[in-house]
C-alpha cells in the first residue's frame, strides 16, 4: 500500500471533505503540517448521536419552519421527539434532497421519483444544500476544536484558509458542481471571490472510493501492475462504477479506462420497493395507514434490511404494540412476518442493475488489460445479501469481489482527503462530447449537406456555408491526461473588421448516442451550453 507522503507546504493547513449523500453524510479531515505525514481522520461525534460515539455518518435530513428557518438537521432531526414537534408546529421534513440536483439526463426510476417530495416552498436545492453544508461545517469545527489540543486556537489560525473537497456521483456534471460551489459560498465555507473559489475541490464518488481502496490495502492484496479493477460505490441513492488500470505500482500511477457510470439503484431503492409491497399487502388492513407503514419502513431500514442474508428464512418488522395483530396479513403481537423471498425481491432490481453496469464497464475497458477484480464500497456494501448475491453473479463472470474490512460507509469522505493529498489518477476518460456550434462549407455532393440546402448562406468571402454544424473538440471516451489541453482552429468571417475585436463562443456539450455528432438539428435536445467552461 502506498503510504502518504510528508506535506510539502510551507505552512500549516487544514483540508475537510464533506460527503453529502442521498441518505447519509460524513466528514473527514486532515491537518497538514510541513514535513509531517498527514493522518486522515473522520468526524465520529455528532449532535444527537452522543450515545453512539464512533458513528461516522448522520442522516441527510432536515426540518424547516414554515418561514424557512432550519429547526433540526442530521441525527438531531432523527430523534424520536422531533416527529411529534414537527406535527405540532407544522415543520417541513426534507429528505433525499440530493436527488433534486441530479442531471435530468441521469435515468431515475419512476417509483423513486414518486417518493421524491417537493422542497419546501421558497427553498431551492441550492438553499437546502447550503443549509446542510453549513451544518456539516459546524459539526467539523466542533469536533476538531474539542478533540485537538488547543483546538480553539488551532481553528482560529486556520479557518480562513481551509480547503474543502466536495464529492458527487459519477453522473454529475459541471452544472451540479457550479450549484454545489454556490451552496458552499452561501453556507459560509468560503467568501465569494475568485481566489477563494479555488479552495473548493470536487471529486467523483468513484474516484474517492478508489483512493479509499488503495489506503485500505485492497490494491496491494488483489491487484498487479498492468491490471485493472472496477470500483463499485454502492450508496444510499446512487451506485457509481469506475474502472481503473494500475499502470505502475511504485510509484503508484492509475489510469481511468472506461467512461464512469452512475445508476440510481442505491439502498433507498430497496426501501421504495418495500414501501410499495407494504402498501399493497396492507390495503385492506387496519394497519394500512400512512403512520403505521412509515413505522414499519423505519424498522425495516434499521433492523431487517441490514441483517438480511437468507432468502429461505423469514424476516420480521416490528411496529406498534404487542396488541397489534392482523393474522390475514401476517401481523402478530406487533410484528409482521415477511418471507425471505419477498425481502430478496426488494433487492433484486438493484443487484441486476449493478451486474449489468459491471458488464458494461468490463466491455468498455481495453480487452488487452487483465480485469479480474471488483471492489465494493459504500454504505449499501455492508448488506450481507447484496454482497453475497453480487459475489455469486460476478464469480460466474470470472470476477472476484472484495470489500474493505473497515467501515465501507467512510469510503467517500476519507477517500476524498486521500485524493486531495495524492492524486494517483493521471488519465481520465471524458464523460461527454464537447464542441462548438459553427457553420460548415457547403458541399452539394454530400447528402447531409444537400438535404439542408435551404439553410445555405453566403459568407463575406463568397463561400457558401451551412449553419447548425457541430464541430467536435473532445469526444466522449477520450483518454485525457491531468493537464492536457485540447484545441481546434476556426475561421470567422465578418463584414466589418471591428467585429473581430471580441469573439464570443460557447462550448456546447452533447449527450446523445451518436459517436460522431455533426448536425445540431438532428437531436436538438441533446446539445446544451456546458457550465463547466467559460464563454469567449
Amino acid at each position: 500500500m502506498p503510504s502518504l507522503q510528508p506535506y510539502k507546504g510551507a505552512s500549516r493547513k487544514l483540508v475537510i471533505a464533506l460527503d453529502v449523500g442521498t441518505t447519509y453524510s460524513g466528514i473527514a479531515y486532515a491537518l497538514l503540517d510541513p514535513g509531517e505525514v498527514p493522518r486522515i481522520q473522520g468526524v465520529t461525534r455528532f449532535p444527537g448521536q452522543e450515545n453512539a460515539a464512533g458513528d461516522s455518518k448522520i442522516p441527510s435530513i432536515l426540518y424547516y419552519n414554515q418561514d424557512g428557518t432550519v429547526r433540526a438537521v442530521g441525527a438531531e432531526a432523527a430523534l424520536s421527539h422531533m416527529s411529534l414537534n414537527a406535527v405540532l408546529e407544522g415543520w417541513n421534513y426534507v429528505e433525499w434532497f440530493k436527488l433534486h440536483l441530479r442531471p435530468r439526463a441521469l435515468e431515475t426510476r419512476d417509483d423513486i421519483l414518486k417518493k421524491l417530495k417537493p422542497l419546501p416552498e421558497g427553498k431551492t436545492v441550492v438553499d437546502v444544500f447550503a443549509d446542510f453544508l453549513a451544518y456539516l461545517y459546524n459539526c467539523a469545527r466542533k469536533f476538531i476544536t474539542e478533540t485537538h489540543a488547543n483546538g480553539q486556537r488551532l481553528w482560529a489560525s486556520l479557518e480562513d484558509r481551509i480547503d474543502f473537497v466536495l464529492s458527487h456521483p459519477n453522473g454529475w456534471e459541471g452544472n451540479q458542481q457550479t450549484k454545489m460551489r454556490s451552496a458552499a459560498i452561501q453556507a459560509g465555507l468560503i467568501p465569494d471571490t475568485k481566489e477563494d473559489h479555488g479552495r473548493i475541490h470536487f471529486v467523483t464518488e468513484g474516484e474517492a472510493s478508489l483512493h479509499y481502496c488503495v489506503q485500505s490495502g485492497l490494491v496491494t492484496e488483489a491487484v498487479e501492475q498492468g491490471h485493472s479493477v472496477i470500483v463499485v460505490d454502492a450508496g444510499g441513492g446512487t451506485v457509481d462504477l469506475s474502472t481503473y488500470k494500475f499502470e505502475d505500482m511504485s510509484p503508484l500511477s492509475v489510469e481511468e479506462v472506461a467512461v464512469p457510470d452512475c445508476i440510481v439503484q442505491g439502498s433507498m431503492s430497496v426501501n421504495v420497493r418495500a414501501d410499495r409491497f407494504l402498501q399493497d399487502r396492507l390495503k385492506s388492513s387496519p394497519f394500512g395507514n400512512e403512520e403505521d407503514i412509515q413505522s414499519m419502513l423505519e424498522n425495516f431500514e434499521k433492523s431487517a434490511k441490514p441483517i438480511f442474508k437468507n432468502a429461505h428464512e423469514p424476516s420480521f418488522i416490528k411496529f406498534g404494540s404487542s396488541s397489534s395483530s392482523d393474522p390475514a396479513v401476517k401481523i402478530r403481537r406487533g410484528q409482521m412476518t415477511l418471507a425471505g423471498s419477498e425481502v430478496a425481491s426488494f433487492f433484486q432490481p438493484s443487484i441486476e442493475a449493478i451486474i449489468d453496469a459491471v458488464q458494461k464497464q468490463r466491455q468498455e475497458a481495453p480487452s488487452s488489460t487483465p480485469l479480474r477484480t471488483v471492489f465494493l464500497v459504500g454504505g449499501f456494501a455492508a448488506s450481507p445479501w447484496l454482497f453475497s448475491q453480487l459475489n455469486l453473479s460476478l464469480q460466474t463472470l470470472g470476477l472476484n469481489l472484495s470489500r474493505p474490512d473497515r467501515h465501507t460507509n467512510k469510503a467517500v469522505a476519507e477517500g476524498a482527503i486521500s485524493y486531495y493529498l495524492n492524486n494517483w489518477v493521471a488519465v481520465r476518460m471524458t464523460r461527454l462530447t464537447y464542441g462548438i456550434e459553427c457553420s460548415a462549407h457547403y458541399d452539394e455532393t454530400d447528402p447531409e449537406h444537400y438535404k439542408r440546402r435551404a439553410k445555405v448562406t453566403t459568407r463575406p468571402s463568397g463561400h457558401l456555408a451551412l449553419s447548425d454544424h457541430y464541430s467536435v473538440i473532445l469526444s466522449k471516451g477520450t483518454r485525457v491526461q491531468q493537464d492536457q489541453e485540447m484545441e481546434e482552429s476556426y475561421v470567422k468571417e465578418v463584414e466589418e473588421p471591428h467585429a473581430l475585436n471580441r469573439i464570443f463562443c460557447e462550448i456546447m456539450a452533447y449527450r446523445g448516442r451518436s459517436k460522431k455528432p455533426q448536425w445540431m438539428d438532428t437531436e436538438p435536445g441533446k446539445y446544451y451550453k456546458y457550465p463547466g467552461f467559460p464563454s469567449y
